[in-house]
C-alpha cells in the first residue's frame, strides 16, 4: 500500500519557540516543510524551542485522517557526537499522540519513550500508529519532584527537523 505524508505544509505550533533574532527562524512550520537535508540548528529546516520543563509541538492535519505511521527527524547538528552529547538528553522520554483536538490527554498515545538512552536514541524515529485523528502531538516533560532515569536532562526542548505523518 502507498502512504502519503498528510502533514506536509500543514499548520504547526510549538510551545516556547526559540527566537534569537530576525535573521534565523526556528518556527514550528519548519518541521512540516518537507526539507530534511540539513539537520543543523542554523540550517533553516528545524523547529527549535527554548529549553524548559515542558515541550509541546503539534501539526493540524486539517481534517481527520486515517494514520498508519509517523516518522520524526530529530535535530542532530549534522554531527553524531554533538547529537549524543548535547541534544538527546533533552529528547529522552518523549511521547507522540494523535488527537482530534490540540489536547493530548484527549487523544491516543502512539508512543512513549521509556527505553532509549543518549547512545541509542535514533536520529530518525518511526512508530506505527493505526488510528484516526486530526492532530499529531509531540510532547516531553521534566516535572519538578519526578525522578527521571539517568541521562535525562532536567529540561526539554523541541528539536524537530521534520515530522512526517503517513496515512
Amino acid at each position: 500500500m502507498c502512504y502519503i505524508n498528510v502533514a506536509l505544509k500543514k499548520q504547526a505550533y510549538q510551545q516556547y519557540p526559540y527566537i534569537p533574532d530576525a535573521k534565523e527562524t526556528y518556527d514550528a512550520s519548519n518541521a512540516v516543510d518537507g526539507r530534511k537535508s540539513n539537520l543543523d540548528m542554523s540550517g533553516g529546516q528545524c523547529a527549535v524551542s527554548y529549553s524548559v520543563r515542558t515541550a509541546t509541538w503539534w501539526v493540524n492535519l486539517s481534517s481527520i485522517h486515517s494514520i498508519h505511521h509517523i516518522t520524526i527527524y530529530f535535530r542532530t547538528n549534522n554531527d553524531d557526537y554533538i547529537y549524543k552529547t548535547f541534544i538527546t538528553d533533552h529528547l529522552l522520554g518523549f511521547s507522540v499522540y494523535v488527537s482530534n483536538t490540540t489536547d493530548r490527554s484527549q487523544g491516543t498515545l502512539c508512543f512513549k519513550d521509556d527505553n532509549f538512552t543518549t547512545n541509542t536514541m535514533p536520529h530518525v524515529f518511526t512508530t506505527n500508529c493505526a488510528v484516526h485523528g486530526q492532530y499529531v502531538i509531540y510532547y516531553n516533560e521534566r516535572l519538578p519532584g519526578v525522578a527521571y532515569p539517568d541521562g535525562y536532562d532536567s529540561i526539554v526542548s523541541i528539536n524537530l527537523c521534520e515530522v512526517e505523518v503517513y496515512g
